[in-house]
């Protein structure tokens, strides 16, 4: 029963402990693509970022937004040029999980709960 025990502390010890890859220095800058489905289709979202700009392209139109780094995996963007209320608003960005081709995150408007998760891949 010891031996059991004991095995099984040293299996929560080390699963308990695992964190995800997280080498988010390698994706403030790129080109990545974003795909997501929108009524009912899927769509392509590419964007470039340098250190402090991204312009986003998405179905023949461009925005670009200010990225203002937080720390290493979480940012903000804010539309430089916005055309409704709701393109005013900033969003948070926290990249949660990292791997050679890409990343995970999370996103939501500043200031408010609900967030949302997606999956970028780097283009080059």
């Amino acid at each position: 029963m010891k031996k059991l025990l004991l095995i099984l502390s040293l299996v929560f010890i080390f699963t308990g402990c695992f964190e995800p890859e997280r080498n988010c220095t390698d994706f403030k800058t790129g080109t990545f693509e974003y795909k997501t489905y929108l009524n009912g289709e899927l769509a392509t979202s590419t964007f470039i970022r340098n250190d402090s700009i991204e312009i986003d392209k998405f179905q023949g139109k461009s925005d670009t937004s200010s990225v203002r780094w937080i720390n290493d995996c979480e940012y903000i963007l804010k539309n430089l040029n916005p055309k409704s209320m709701a393109e005013e608003k900033p969003i948070h960005m926290k990249i949660l999980t990292t791997n050679k081709d890409g990343y995970t995150f999370e996103y939501g408007i500043v200031g408010q709960d609900k967030k949302q998760r997606g999956q970028v891949d780097r283009v080059k």
